[in-house]
């Protein structure tokens, strides 16, 4: 007889309680170029996917393919203990809905209630520049597949789940104040996320625009919503690696997505560290 997803999740979760015997406070979720936060983490403990019960495997350059869990240094005597997903599973790879978004289950099973969604994505916003950081106000979800569906386990969350703040207001304003305190520019939009591999055509950004999309992307939304199902508060963060097609000239390459999150690595990491240090 097949697991149902809650039996999933509580297995991978008791998989990591048996080598970590803090109680998780926070986690974030990597975007491609950015696991690099992960690295900064103390007396760290690391969980390839591979062997994490019914995680599935990372396939995307860019992304460790890892669980990283340590801590996060407050103050001299105390410390926060964070659990980072250097990369993510998307829907493009061939995994289902419940493969991708199992990690979130799995943070929710551990009793995480503080949740960073983290990604790459292409600028909408001609206001935006390349390099920047995007603070999720709101989503768009265009794919194809809603990670909610099919039989509701009421273990998770209702049938319903109300989608009024899928992101912290309270965690939004203190990411303004972290970035506000470094002296680093954060802007503020709505994601529109579509299913990829394949970067958007003109077409599709003008449309994005037109639906009220600052910037698109392949992820996150399903996390977010999963999360939110659970009643986990949620902070998304974009980086804005490249203008979408058709708002500057040129082509688009993965490689620059990475060049990118390597750029502002300093900047990105800082920004993590004092929003959890707060939250």
């Amino acid at each position: 007889m097949t697991n149902t997803v809650y039996e999933q999740a509580e297995t991978a979760a008791e998989f990591i309680r048996t080598r970590v015997a803090r109680s998780i406070d926070a986690a974030v979720v990597l975007g491609s170029g950015l696991g690099a936060f992960a690295d900064t983490l103390t007396d760290a403990i690391h969980f390839p996917y591979s062997e994490i019960p019914g995680f599935p495997v990372s396939t995307v350059e860019g992304h460790s393919g890892r669980l990283v869990v340590g801590q996060l240094a407050m103050s001299p005597n105390t410390e926060k203990t964070i659990a980072a997903m250097q990369g993510r599973f998307h829907f493009y790879e061939g995994y289902e809905m419940e493969q991708v978004t199992l990690p979130m289950r799995t943070f929710g099973a551990l009793g995480i209630k503080k949740l960073i969604l983290t990604n790459a994505a292409g600028g909408v916003n001609p206001a935006f520049k390349q390099g920047s950081l995007m603070l999720i106000r709101d989503h768009i979800n265009l794919m194809p597949v809603n990670p909610l569906r099919g039989k509701n386990d009421t273990r998770f969350g209702p049938r319903f789940p109300d989608m009024t703040e899928v992101y912290s207001r309270r965690g939004g304003e203190l990411a303004l104040r972290c970035a506000k305190a470094m002296g680093l520019e954060l802007n503020e939009g709505v994601y529109l996320a579509l299913q990829g591999p394949n970067y958007e055509t003109p077409a599709e950004v003008r449309m994005a625009r037109l639906l009220g999309g600052d910037a698109v992307g392949m992820s996150t939304v399903p996390e977010a919503m999963v999360a939110r199902h659970m009643n986990l508060e949620v902070l998304g963060l974009s980086l804005i690696t490249n203008a979408a097609a058709g708002v500057a000239e040129g082509s688009i390459d993965h490689n620059e997505v990475m060049a990118m999150g390597q750029q502002v690595s300093g900047q990105f990491i800082e920004l993590l560290q004092r929003i959890l240090k707060e939250w």
